[in-house]
Formats: C-alpha cells, structure tokens, sequence
C-alpha cells in the first residue's frame, strides 16, 4: 500500500481517493480552492455512471436527490415534431441494472465529499494549487503555487480541462476549442408551465443550434442549456450574460422550446473545449484521470460517467500493489481505459456535428435515419456505453 496524491477535489479528484482508501491507500486530496465545491448545474448520469457510484459506496445517497427520467427526446427544434425517443423505464432498467437519471452537480459532488470527510485515511487540502511535480523511482513530489510540498508514492492528476498535471506529463498545450458557445440557466420549477414539466431529457435540434432540458434537485429546478454553433474561437468559462443576446442567438426556435427560452434568467455562457484522444496518460508514478486525461463535449453526456469508471479501475488496479509496482500499474490502468474513452470523447464530437446540429440535406437524411430505428435498435446502440460493468 502506498499515499496517493491526488490533484484536484471535483467529481472525479472525490471518486478517485474514495476508490483508493476504499482498496487501503493512504490519500491526500489537493484542491486549488479554499473550499471544496462543484460548479455548474445539471448533469446525467447513465447505469454506468450508477454503477461506479454503487462500487464508492456513494450510489444509494446519489439516488436520493436524482430525478429519474421516464425517456430521452430528440425533438425537431423549428417544428417541434419529435424525431426520436428512448424510454428509460422498466425495460431499459431491467437490461442495463440501473436507472438514468438527471442530478445537479453538487448533489453528485456532495455524496462523494461526505464520504471522503468520513473515511480516516482521506485528507483533504484546500488552497493547494498545484505547480508541479517531480519524481524519482521511489516517490512523487508535489509542489504547490504557494511552496509547499507534498510527497508521495503516486499522483493523480484530477484537475480538470486546463491540467497543470497533465501540461508537465503530456505537454499537448491548451485544450481545442470547439467553436461552440453554450448559455445556461436554472430556473425554478414553479415557473414552469405544468405541461412543460415533463419528466424527460429533451434536446430540440436546430441548424447550427440546440436547445436541452430537464428537471434536477430533486425536481425543485428545471435545468436549462442552448448550444451555439458561432465558430467561437476564444475560451470563455461561467461569464454572465445579457437575457436578450441568449433570446435572439435562436430565432428558429420553435413554440414550446422558445417559452422555455423565455423563462431563463442569470444565463451564463462558456465557449465549449474539448482535446483530442492521447493513447498515453501515466508517466512512471504519476497519471490522469477524468477531463485531465480525456476530456469531451457534453454530447453524449458522459463526462462525469466516464471519470467514476475512471475511478473504480484505479481503485481496481491498485488495489493489492506494493509501493515498487506502482509505475506498471499505472500503466495497467492507462491500457484498460484508453481506447473506451477515446471511443467517447468522439462520439461526443459526432453527435454534435451529426444529430445535434445539421441544416437541409443534411438533417433530412439524419431523420430518416433516427425513423429507421426501433427501441431495440437504440438499446442495442447504447449497450456498449450504458450497460458497461468492468470499464476497461
């Protein structure tokens, strides 16, 4: 057994050290923030994202605050006519072995933190940025913005898009931006028409636009995003925007989806990132996980899903491994991952590019395409992604 380092307190920097004290590592947690908090709104979580959940311990009090969606919606967002749609319920339940459900992030985060604050052999740093590292045969060395350090026998690198980890290990420069600009909004649920509350994941498609919602916190907030293909060039994270700039970038939109629109208030705006897939993410002791090693659009709405299976092959591979063995093991990790997640930081582009946001001849033929396939055929498209239970 050794003392994991592990940079970055989000999502997958929690499931991480909860993965790693769980199989009998010691862990520091180094979180750049002088708290430990998870930013943004709504976010889905699929069986496999449950799955991990349930392996950390963590799945029942996830389960408590999610709203578990009865169908996934793809919608003609100019007409309104419904192109596709999945159902979540029974059946899907019965062959994946777990709901799909829609949570707020921090009641995804929470759970993770609470364990963590709980677990003795867990500490958590906040106010820890972490500069660099170096690295020897026996050990890890951490150095944080403010000259501290902190030695260990390995390091994950948790720390999001914009990794100083993985800027010292890969060395690949900044993230790929996308050229899409996507405004979000959370608004109380009691401003919602009834018959626009339905308990479903819907997307509305448009040329070079969409628009998705769906309730979170418990159903108290519908959860509210519009994605723009502006071929925006330069990164922007979190910043407020004028109501109307957000209502006239859709001006195709159709009735049901534009009332919605209405309702928005304190949009903010980031310029989507993504990087392209690297087959290499573990150097001698240290590795990343999660957006720090592979990061994608939110198309295929498997971030966060991705980085808890993460999550659980540390633990996995880790589990029995002498403080001597950690640097093939790290690599162990690295070959089981790689291909699964580079498989969906593209599909992630695709759906974009092909489902979400195609014009004319285009669109045309992707509806006749979606009118071809029965429920079985969607189950059987996402069975690899959805029904997923070792992750590697």
């Amino acid at each position: 057994m050794t003392h994991a380092l592990v940079a970055g307190g989000g999502i997958g920097g929690l499931a991480t050290a909860l993965s790693l004290a769980r199989t009998g590592h010691r862990v520091t947690v180094l979180e750049r923030e002088d708290t430990f908090a998870e930013l943004g709104a709504g976010i889905q979580i699929g069986p496999n994202g449950f799955h991990a959940l349930n392996l950390l311990g963590v799945g029942p009090h996830v389960r408590r605050r999610a709203v578990f969606v009865d169908e996934l919606r793809l919608m003609d967002g100019p007409s309104g006519r419904m192109l596709i749609s999945m159902s979540v319920t029974a059946r899907y339940r019965k062959r994946f072995g777990n709901p799909y459900a829609v949570v707020h992030r921090s009641d995804l985060h929470t759970p993770l933190l609470t364990a963590c604050r709980s677990h003795q052999a867990i500490a958590l740093v906040t106010r820890a940025a972490v500069r660099g590292y170096t690295q020897d045969p026996g050990r890890v060395t951490v150095t944080t913005e403010d000259g501290r350090t902190f030695t260990g026998g390995l390091l994950i690198g948790a720390d999001g898009l914009r990794s100083t980890v993985r800027a010292q290990l890969v060395g690949d420069g900044a993230p790929r931006v996308c050229g899409h600009t996507i405004y979000r909004s959370v608004i109380p649920v009691e401003r919602v028409p009834p018959a626009l509350r339905e308990n479903a994941v819907t997307l509305w498609a448009g040329p070079d636009w969409h628009v998705v919602h769906y309730l979170i916190g418990g159903g108290e907030y519908l959860n509210l995003a519009a994605t723009l293909d502006d071929r925006a060039r330069e990164p922007v994270s979190g910043r407020p925007v004028p109501r109307p700039v957000v209502l006239d970038s859709f001006p195709g939109l159709g009735e049901d989806a534009r009332r919605l629109l209405e309702l928005g208030d304190q949009w903010r705006q980031w310029v989507l990132c993504d990087r392209d897939p690297v087959g290499t993410w573990a150097d001698g002791r240290a590795a990343l996980m999660g957006d720090a090693a592979h990061p994608m659009l939110q198309y295929a709405a498997q971030g966060a899903c991705q980085a808890l299976e993460d999550a659980v092959v540390l633990g996995d591979v880790l589990a029995d491994a002498a403080d001597d063995q950690v640097p093939h093991r790290l690599r162990e990790y690295n070959a089981a991952r790689r291909e699964r997640t580079a498989r969906v930081q593209l599909l992630s582009r695709a759906m974009g590019t092909r489902l979400y946001h195609p014009a004319g001849e285009r669109a045309r033929e992707r509806d006749a395409m979606l009118g071809s396939l029965t429920e079985e055929d969607l189950y059987e498209k996402v069975a690899w992604l959805h029904g997923a239970r070792h992750f590697g």
